[in-house]
């Protein structure tokens, strides 16, 4: 079986070499990375959804897609404008998603104000099950998140939640740098592909 290639989801920041996402990809043989918008659209979710939708079209063979932050709301938005059965879905064999957002939270600076991506459509977060398997990375002490409300959003999207404990926002201002739990995740949804597991 062809093992997947990374496909790397940045959140909302730009490029950061420091950030654990960027260091797995410079790592990682094959990895592919959706890249960003252009300055005008950097809050457009649908420019997002189509980037990634492109990325994931030039990849050769099944795809692993590795998230973070808003990276991980891009993919549900991506899954959900899809319809059942498309062939770019099936190709995904798996998503981590680490530490999405919530927009219940007052989102300290730099961060963009909330209301300022649910007016680029980033609302409401698709809550449909997602149609590939994934675990969703959630942290206790995540500025832009409540855990119990990342937790449910696991539920609904039929992810394994993954405790991170405190880990912030999983970025070099909580101290990360390199993501040790990122390789045993990608690995772990390429065995649930391999034997058919679709349920957390």
């Amino acid at each position: 079986m062809i093992a997947p290639v990374p496909v790397i989801v940045p959140g909302l920041r730009g490029p950061a070499p420091s950030h654990w996402q960027e260091l797995y990809a410079a790592r990682t043989e094959r990895a592919a990375t959706v890249p960003f918008p252009d300055e005008g659209r950097w809050h457009d979710i649908a420019e997002r959804v189509r980037l990634l939708g492109r990325t994931v079209s030039s990849v050769d063979g099944p795809v692993v897609l590795v998230a973070h932050s808003a990276g991980a709301l891009v993919v549900a938005h991506w899954a959900g404008v899809l319809a059942d059965g498309d062939p770019a879905l099936a190709r995904v064999t798996g998503a981590l998603l680490a530490t999405p957002p919530d927009f219940g939270v007052n989102w300290p600076a730099p961060h963009p104000r909330p209301a300022e991506l649910a007016a680029a459509g980033w609302e409401p977060i698709p809550r449909r099950a997602l149609p590939f398997p994934s675990i969703v990375a959630a942290s206790r002490s995540d500025p832009l998140a409540r855990y119990r409300t990342t937790a449910g959003l696991a539920e609904r999207w039929g992810s394994r939640l993954l405790d991170l404990g405190d880990a912030g926002h999983l970025n070099p201002a909580a101290g990360y740098g390199e993501w040790d739990l990122v390789d045993q995740a990608v690995a772990e949804l390429a065995r649930r592909e391999r034997e058919g597991i679709t349920s957390p």
